[in-house]
């Protein structure tokens, strides 16, 4: 049926009459119709699109009730990361971050922060093309997230399509973190239990829930709720500042926190945080911190990014919940690297909204220096989302003849000897690739989407072939058929073809993400691509000496040792020859010509803020003449190079008898070079 012009126009004159009501309602907390006149207006608009379906628009108020289920969620690759954010625990550690911005920019005033509270929720983007909301998707990993949008158009606060009149670019991308708000967790956990129903066990699991339902319709009858706090893409020039970019986003129709603020310096800082934590518990919704940003965006790019954080921003968390409960038992771990790790069994306790029944006491030599006892009464520690941890026994409620906590001869998995070596605080299997802890860990890390991605081979199918007997080591896997994967249990034809040819595929990779897919300890993706760059080939990183691994950027002493130990295992060896006679193949890395290693042999130390050239660049042109560059002073240091405001290394470097030289110095060492 065709829309005669009249009904077209009433249609979007009814969608636009009440975008702006909700807009009032919802993000303003100004209502201009009483309710019954909105759901009056609402109800005559799905009556029209009922009877002229043709006039259907995703951006439609009506499209907020939620739509048939999905049967899963499709994967999105966010076009700007999602980055994480760094920790400060302190006004020390806060000082100290402010300090570190400061010297990288060579900025002598105070900076600028954008600061606001931390809201406990979900990280979501949103998408807009040409104004009109395309898709909301989690954070994911990062790099990876799911598409939720169906469930993002159920939440009122968020806009489907932007003003009309807006200066919005043509692609808009918004991030902000959907949660839900105490009072609507406090009732929908209160009828949840009249009905006999699953009560959530925080606000911050009850929002993630909502999001990852299938069906938007479970999604819509949940109080959810979002507010903005960054962009990510974003076709045009942005404001000077990260406030003025929110401010912008107000004036778009996005909720935008009202306990933002913009403070001077890390005194600034600190007073917010304080101001915050006393208004804690009478926000409306959860907080775990609050968050500083450097104001300026172009500030902001000056610093850029450490692997995958921004330098420019931190959370200021708040202090972790802590509850007493008894230590049951202890259990070791054994993990990817054979590190046996003591696990705390716990009588369970609710800790910050969690159950927690396990909880890591590190290692052996926390375990002595806790004096921790099986049937202790201890103090549990959870911060957010990190592991929960042991931090102290109650003395005084010890029973008599409690056994202390031994570490076992024998590898719990294997039985092979369990060594420590010398130095280290970590006790290891020496069963190495015979411990199947180790080669299924392996095996899935060298599968893993951040290693060879090799699609189809999951966690849950290795588990099939190691249990199996199928595989081995990894290698193997290069080794299987079609045959073979389709006999394992939810495989078929179908599956274990895909599966074959991603893992052939595999075989034409990069060598970073080959060496990181090794699982060589404390290499992961920046300094695998580190190693690649600098020595270009695997066979020259594989022949290479600890002093040479020193050469390379950000691999120090117990980097360089571990890569040096990895290369001279035979097993190793022979499981890279076996995967090189499987065909996996790479293109070698050009190097640039190394200039000669004049300075073979000396080690400097680099403190302070430069002027005439950035720390960095001073690192790597004395790298480039074959020396050391140290993050700390020792005996073997040849000097320090100390610029302005140079900290506690000068008074080690004097302690130690290191001569202290100056900027000038430096500069006049490279030049003579």
């Amino acid at each position: 049926m065709k829309i005669d012009n009249p009904i077209q126009q009433h249609i979007d004159s009814l969608r636009e009459q009440l975008h702006q009501h909700a807009h009032a309602y919802y993000v303003l907390d100004e209502p201009s119709i009483p309710d019954a006149e909105y759901d009056r207006l609402f109800r005559e608009l799905q009556s029209l699109e009922a009877q002229y379906p043709e006039s259907h628009s995703d951006d439609s108020p009506t499209q907020r009730v939620g739509a048939a289920p999905l049967d899963a969620f499709v994967s999105v690759e966010h076009e700007v990361p999602m980055l994480s954010l760094g920790n400060v625990f302190s006004d020390d550690e806060l000082v100290a971050f402010d300090q570190r911005l400061r010297e990288r920019l060579d900025y002598p005033s105070e900076l600028e922060y954008a600061a606001e509270p931390k809201l406990d929720g979900l990280a979501i983007s949103l998408l807009y093309e040409d104004g009109v909301l395309v898709r909301g998707a989690t954070r994911g990993d990062g790099s990876v997230g799911e598409d939720v949008t169906q469930n993002i158009k159920t939440i009122h606060s968020i806009p489907l399509r932007l003003p009309k009149r807006g200066d919005w670019p043509k692609r808009l991308e918004v991030r902000g973190e959907v949660y839900m708000p105490k009072a609507g967790f406090e009732a929908m956990n209160a009828k949840a239990r009249e009905q006999g129903d699953k009560v959530f066990a925080n606000p911050r699991n009850a929002a993630a829930g909502s999001l990852r339902q299938l069906d938007s319709r479970i999604a819509a009858s949940r109080p959810l709720d979002m507010y903005c706090y960054s962009v990510g893409v974003f076709e045009g020039e942005l404001p000077a500042t990260h406030s003025e970019t929110l401010a912008m986003l107000g004036r778009w129709g996005f909720r935008i926190c009202p306990e933002s603020a913009v403070v001077t310096g890390a005194s600034g800082c600190a007073e917010y945080y304080q101001q915050i934590g006393r208004a804690r518990d009478t926000l409306p919704y959860e907080i775990d911190g609050v968050v500083y940003k450097v104001n300026s965006l172009k500030l902001q790019g000056d610093l850029g990014f450490v692997a995958r954080a921004p330098r420019w921003a931190t959370a200021h968390k708040f202090p972790p919940s802590e509850e007493l409960t008894v230590l049951q038992d202890v259990e070791f771990q054994v993990g990817r690297t054979g590190a046996l790790t003591p696990v705390a069994r716990l009588e369970p306790v609710n800790v910050a909204g969690v159950v927690v029944s396990n909880a890591t006491l590190h290692n052996m030599d926390e375990v002595k220096r806790k004096d921790v006892r099986i049937g202790d009464t201890v103090i549990v520690r959870r911060a957010g989302d990190v592991i929960p941890e042991v931090v102290k026994s109650v003395l005084e409620r010890r029973p008599k003849e409690a056994p202390a906590i031994v570490m076992p001869s024998h590898c719990p998995v294997c039985g092979s000897d369990v060594i420590r070596p010398e130095g280290e605080a970590v006790a290891r299997c020496s069963g190495g690739l015979y411990c199947s802890a180790q080669r299924r860990e392996a095996i899935k890390h060298f599968a893993s989407r951040k290693a060879l991605d090799i699609d189809g081979v999951g966690d849950k199918l290795i588990d099939q072939l190691v249990d199996g007997e199928l595989i081995d080591h990894v290698d193997d896997l290069f080794h299987l058929t079609v045959e073979q994967l389709a006999s394992l249990e939810r495989m078929g034809e179908k599956s274990a073809t895909k599966a074959i040819e991603a893992l052939e595929n595999a075989k034409r990779t990069t060598l970073p993400k080959f060496l990181f897919a090794l699982g060589i300890r404390e290499v992961g993706e920046v300094t695998a691509r580190n190693l690649a760059m600098h020595f270009g080939d695997l066979e020259p990183i594989m022949q290479a000496s600890e002093d040479d691994l020193l050469a390379v950027a950000d691999v120090g002493p117990i980097v360089a040792a571990h890569v040096k130990s990895f290369f001279e295992q035979p097993h190793n060896i022979e499981v890279i020859d076996k995967l090189l006679e499987a065909g996996f193949v790479w293109e070698p890395i050009e190097v640039a010509e190394q200039k000669e290693a004049v300075l073979d042999g000396h080690t400097y130390v680099l403190t302070g803020t430069f002027t005439a050239m950035k720390r960095d660049e001073a690192k790597q042109q004395l790298l480039a003449l074959g020396a050391k560059v140290s993050g700390s002073v020792s005996k073997k240091t040849t000097a320090v190079f100390a610029g302005d405001s140079p900290g506690s290394k000068v008074d080690k470097a004097a302690e130690l008898e290191v001569p202290v030289k100056t900027e000038e110095d430096l500069l006049e060492l490279l030049k003579t070079m």
